[in-house]
């Protein structure tokens, strides 16, 4: 499939025999990024990780300094207190029973849903509808907790999700094109950190084996991994 003439000519200003440093990159990014919107600023790393294995399953939250550029939208499966306290903290929709049957029916149009504990018994039959879309509330990443309030606060405040997938590559968000190259890899280094953290002790060899940065429907640039770990 042939390349736009705008994709080739930011694919133009990387040199692929080169591998940029996150902050070369995050720079680069903001070049070549789609002057007809404000690009999503994306990472992907390949991880030295057995996905099959339970014990090198690399999945967990971080909570970004500058934030993804993007208020989330967010939905809590509460009831009481915990589902006003929600609903305070600017949940974007907050239910019991009537909101899990509305999302078993297909109901998809959020960023991230939150539990508390006691409703997890029947929000855990959602898993063939949130799972696929990595939707499914988890103790894991804080989404399933008997402070609801305090999880819609944090993911709108910029905390993200990330998991290794099938191949062993993690993917993430780290802002806008229109943050400055500063706010972009504070941001990426902020998530590295915490995914280098959550290195397995069974993993072996070069942790990150390679990675990238992309802007929405932009060229991918190579990162320099030495530099990274």
């Amino acid at each position: 499939m042939a390349k736009s003439k705008v994709y080739e000519a930011a694919a133009a200003k990387i040199d692929r025999d080169t591998f940029y440093s996150s902050a070369e990159a995050v720079a680069l990014a903001k070049e070549t990024g789609s002057k007809n919107f404000d690009s999503t600023v994306e990472v992907a790393l390949k991880l030295a990780v057995d996905p099959r294995k339970a014990d090198q399953m690399v999945r967990g939250t971080v909570i970004l300094p500058h934030g993804t550029g993007k208020t989330a939208r967010v939905i809590v499966f509460a009831t009481g207190p915990a589902a006003e306290a929600a609903l305070a903290a600017g949940a974007d929709e907050v239910g019991g029973a009537e909101l899990i049957e509305k999302v078993a029916g297909g109901y998809t149009a959020f960023d991230s849903a939150v539990s508390t504990p006691e409703l997890m018994g029947q929000v855990g039959r959602l898993g063939k509808v949130l799972g696929p879309r990595g939707l499914m509330p988890n103790p894991k990443t804080g989404t399933v907790t008997p402070n609801p309030a305090k999880a819609v606060e944090e993911i709108k405040g910029g905390k993200i999700e990330f998991r290794v997938d099938k191949h062993a590559n993690v993917h993430f968000v780290v802002g806008k094109a229109s943050f400055s190259a500063e706010q972009l890899d504070e941001n990426f280094n902020a998530a590295l950190e915490e995914i280098v953290r959550l290195k397995p002790s069974s993993a072996k060899g070069r942790y990150i084996q390679k990675g990238a940065i992309s802007t929405t429907f932009g060229p991918g640039i190579p990162l320099d991994v030495n530099a990274l770990v």
